[in-house]
């Protein structure tokens, strides 16, 4: 059989809210600020105007659907009359078809496979990731930034003309011509007055111009540490002009899910043609292979009389650490790094606040060896337990540039070529040299609690590993540090 052909799609609504297309777009392969992988378009048939909602899940679908419902039905007076879009699992759920059955919406769900029927809303979700590619390419921004490039190439949309309506998006639906004057080229740089700031500092500084807020009369700018709004600035829209001949490949696409096919089990596929209720009245076959438990090396020791199984290569605990026959090594190891943390003044002991709750740390142990295998060092290593942070509340930013392995190998190359020395280093602790900017809260860790302040908790001053942002801090100071003896960043 070949593929029917495509026609007869349905006439266009005659007005506002009469039909609305939607389809749910991702996961991306690369995260947005926020932590947001999804997005969700809603696009008024008649008007062609659309909105856009960023998502961290698919399942929050139907609440963008309800905010969305209950703003244009408001704004209008109208209510909408139907809804378009694939047959995702998102538009099929219980609730969903409820809430369209309550509310009166009628459901149009395309058939499998047609997306050519659903094309208003392909459509729109592909000139979208084409415009935040081509305006990402154009700047230094990090690929996170998708999110505001993506929120504003829906705002340009709907002031621009389309071949689909006689006027502009907005003006159909607004009721009254754009203005346009206040548009700026997304990405360029601006200078932005300080709030508040003394005789001698600067009185604004240089950002990134990323995108216009939807609550707010101003622009969102950007500069190394948050992204915050102003109401004006100075744009630098011919300078960027100047310097957009220079691009970069920018690769944002949507991840494809495979879906898991199962192999056909010989005999299996006939036997359900003939009687399909075989499979269910016989009992599952249990598997004959010889179950044993896995060999472990190690030994047992009590302690307060409970057993416990070391393992003699590398503790996986404290308690592991000080039973085993090379306890004094880890204690010195353990020693060692505590040590680091005083030097360093990686934290203080506090009262802890009222409605924080700390994070908790543990001790990683690792024995270094040479190139024989021979134990050179036996390393203990504190470790925060970053993964119960809250983003927003104790840490941002975690991006921190690294070296491509074709920029060294060009460095090798090069040193090669001319007879170059090459000298390579490394920084002992380097995380507890970055600075934190987030108050964060940790457990005092496990063996060395000071007995006078065992009610009390630290409060980090430096980065330590296994926290969110502790790479980029390091990468930070790093940075600052190193362009002080003169050294330019390649």
């Amino acid at each position: 059989m070949t593929k029917a052909p495509f026609s007869g799609k349905g006439g266009r609504a005659s007005d506002l809210l009469g039909l609305i297309h939607s389809d749910v777009c991702g996961p991306m392969n690369t995260q947005a600020r926020g932590g947001y992988q999804y997005f969700i378009t809603f696009t008024d048939d008649f008007s062609r105007y659309g909105y856009i909602y960023l998502m961290r899940h698919k399942s929050e679908a139907l609440e963008k659907f309800k905010e969305f419902k209950n703003e244009v039905q408001n704004k209008h007076g109208k209510s909408i009359k139907a809804l378009r879009s694939d047959r995702g699992g998102e538009y099929l759920s219980q609730n969903f078809d409820e809430l369209l059955k309550e509310c009166g919406i009628v459901s149009q769900l395309t058939p499998p496979g047609t997306p050519q029927w659903n094309e208003v809303s392909e459509r729109r979700n592909r000139t979208l990731l084409d415009m935040v590619r081509s305006m990402m390419s154009h700047t230094d921004l990090p690929t996170s930034f998708w999110g505001y490039a993506l929120e504003t190439a829906t705002f340009t949309l709907n002031l621009v003309p389309s071949k689909s309506v006689q006027n502009t998006p907005h003006e159909m639906w607004n009721g009254k011509r754009p203005n346009m004057s206040f548009m700026k080229i997304w990405g360029c740089k601006a200078y932005v007055k300080h709030q508040m700031s003394t005789k001698l500092e600067p009185k604004s500084e240089k950002c990134t111009f990323v995108g216009y807020p939807k609550e707010t009369k101003g622009y969102y700018f950007y500069n190394e540490n948050k992204v915050f709004v102003a109401r004006t600035g100075v744009f630098l829209e011919k300078e960027f002009l100047t310097n957009s001949g220079k691009s970069r490949n920018i690769e944002l696409k949507e991840v494809q899910q495979q879906q898991n096919i199962e192999p056909e089990v010989e005999g299996i596929s006939q036997a359900v043609e003939e009687n399909p209720t075989d499979l269910e009245t016989q009992p599952l076959r249990r598997s004959s292979r010889e179950r044993h438990e896995p060999e472990r090396y190690g030994f047992l020791v009590t302690t307060h009389g409970d057993v416990i199984l070391v393992d003699q290569d590398e503790p996986k605990t404290y308690e592991e650490a000080v039973a085993s026959p090379d306890s004094e090594k880890w204690l010195g190891a353990m020693r060692s790094e505590m040590d680091s943390m005083s030097d360093n003044q990686v934290w203080t002991l506090v009262e802890p606040p009222e409605g924080i709750k700390p994070i908790g740390c543990k001790w990683v142990f690792k024995k270094k060896t040479d190139m024989d295998g021979n134990v050179q060092t036996y390393k203990g290593r504190l470790v925060a337990k970053g993964f119960r942070q809250i983003h927003g509340i104790d840490y941002d930013e975690t991006f921190s540039p690294v070296a491509m392995f074709k920029s060294i190998r060009i460095l090798l190359a090069i040193a090669a070529f001319h007879d170059y020395e090459i000298w390579q280093m490394d920084v002992k602790t380097a995380f507890l040299n970055g600075k934190l900017e987030e108050d964060v809260y940790m457990t005092q860790p496990e063996g060395f609690v000071t007995p006078e302040n065992a009610e009390k908790v630290c409060k980090l001053q430096r980065s330590i590993y296994g926290l969110k942002q502790a790479s980029r801090s390091w990468n930070l100071r790093f940075d600052e540090a190193i362009q002080e003896f003169g050294f330019i960043r390649n």
